[in-house]
């Protein structure tokens, strides 16, 4: 399965950038699905030295992004965002499958 399945957006390849530059070991943001969360299911991100095996590597403008094979069955066809606004800064998953999801914004159901 390729990473053209998830999109990531400039705004969140230029954050993933910042937020690595800072950090001694870690170059790589994860983003995994886990059970769990208000709707059902979660997203969890964590910084990483390097990707995995199974891991679905997305690179953009400098950054990477690693998904591992079994999360990327729930995120097929997400766009990654980065915002900021007046609410706050943070990473925004727009997941198609999901047909339910919690206010929080890292919660979802299938």
């Amino acid at each position: 399965m390729a990473g053209k399945d998830v999109t990531v957006t400039d705004a969140c390849a230029a954050r993933v950038s910042k937020i690595v530059a800072n950090e001694a070991e870690n170059k790589a943001l994860r983003i995994s699905v886990e059970g769990g969360g208000c709707s059902g299911f979660s997203y969890k991100f964590d910084l990483v030295p390097s990707a995995q095996d199974d891991d679905i590597v997305i690179e953009k403008n400098g950054a990477t992004i690693l998904i591992d094979e079994l999360s990327m069955v729930y995120m097929a066809g997400s766009e990654i965002d980065f915002v900021d606004d007046l609410i706050g800064q943070s990473f925004q998953i727009r997941n198609p499958n999901a047909v339910a999801s919690c206010g929080c914004g890292t919660s979802f159901s299938i």
